[in-house]
């Protein structure tokens, strides 16, 4: 399949899920989404009590955002620390490649959130789990490992758990809805959904997280845009970074601009994912009667775009006018700041 054919639409809720105890989940790498080269993602849901197990992944970092529900993580960090942190809607959070961590759901009912990899070869299928590490090590090594007689170590899953079903932690205290205010950002925590977004009067809005405001995540970026009923984020592209995203409500337009004449449209609904390459044109337009939010994820801690608008404007209207082929008086009346945000007509 030539690149102008590619499709940079998947319809990831409609994926057949693999379920476990008290979990699902469904994913894409560059298997199911040739287009993603870049960026992986998986959409998770737990149950209350219900773990994703031990793990790690080898080739790539984890950036997650909360779309509701409640959850907890625990990482080892590799100097021998580890940290456990709570999560509720709108949180983030981000586990360095390699560092082994879980995620629990805490209730009061499902917990459903989106990962994201830094790597577009990455499968949820293909982690390093405890379980199935155990399962496959000599009896007598994990016996003396663990410090445990033969009689406990059969109680031992016999292969990976993936997903494993426990009661709700008694302790709930750590719930990102009942921290202070000062403790809502931790190391491995920022609640994204907290910050103030930038605005554009009958556009939407923005909010973006980046290494600056999140030291951990030095491999990798997030937003989360609103964007109005018939307005649109207006053509940019990314010096930096692809972007992968997720349609959390609402409907859309996107187009991808390849060069030499390639540009291909997809039209998305709540549950789909989208995909623009590093470098590559595009817009993202809300052809819904309601608001339009989507999650954005970036293979960059650094949020970088470039407008169509403030490239115009940078330049001297003559030289547009040249450009373009129009008359300077027309020219004139093009962008002279960055728009961002389009409203609708």
């Amino acid at each position: 399949m030539s690149e102008g054919t590619r499709s940079f639409r998947y319809q990831l809720e409609k994926a057949e899920p693999r379920t476990g105890a008290g979990g699902i989940t469904r994913g894409a790498s560059i298997r199911e989404f040739p287009a993603s080269i870049g960026i992986a993602g998986v959409s998770m849901r737990l149950a209350p009590g219900s773990m994703r197990e031990l793990h790690w992944h080898a080739n790539a970092a984890e950036w997650a955002y909360v779309v509701s529900g409640n959850c907890r993580t625990t990482v080892l960090h590799p100097d021998g620390d580890s940290a456990t942190d709570s999560f509720g809607p709108g949180d983030v959070w981000y586990f360095p490649r390699g560092w082994g961590h879980s995620i629990q759901g805490l209730g009061p009912g499902e917990c459903h959130f989106i990962l994201i990899f830094d790597n577009g070869d990455f499968s949820e299928d293909h982690t390093f789990s405890i379980t199935d590490w155990l399962a496959h090590t000599p009896p007598q090594v994990v016996a003396q490992n663990l410090g445990l007689p033969a009689s406990e170590l059969a109680r031992l899953p016999s292969g990976e758990a993936y997903f494993a079903q426990g009661p709700v932690p008694d302790d709930q205290s750590g719930l990102a809805a009942q921290r202070p205010a000062a403790e809502l950002t931790t190391r491995h925590r920022y609640p994204l959904m907290a910050q103030q977004p930038r605005r554009v009067a009958g556009g939407g809005t923005q909010r973006v997280v980046t290494v600056d405001e999140f030291p951990i995540s030095t491999t990798m970026a997030g937003s989360i845009l609103e964007i109005q009923p018939g307005a649109m984020r207006e053509l940019h592209w990314h010096p930096n970074a692809d972007e992968w995203q997720y349609y959390l409500h609402g409907e859309a337009e996107m187009a991808v601009f390849l060069a030499e004449g390639q540009v291909v449209i997809e039209r998305f609904e709540a549950g789909d994912i989208g995909y623009a390459p590093m470098g590559a044109g595009h817009y993202i337009r809300n052809t819904g009667s309601s608001v339009l939010r989507l999650l954005i994820g970036f293979n960059s801690g650094r949020y970088q775009a470039n407008d169509l608008s403030a490239w115009l404007a940078s330049n001297p209207v003559d030289v547009i006018a040249t450009n373009l082929g129009l008359p300077q008086e027309v020219a004139a009346r093009l962008p002279h700041r960055t728009s961002f945000m389009i409203p609708g007509p």
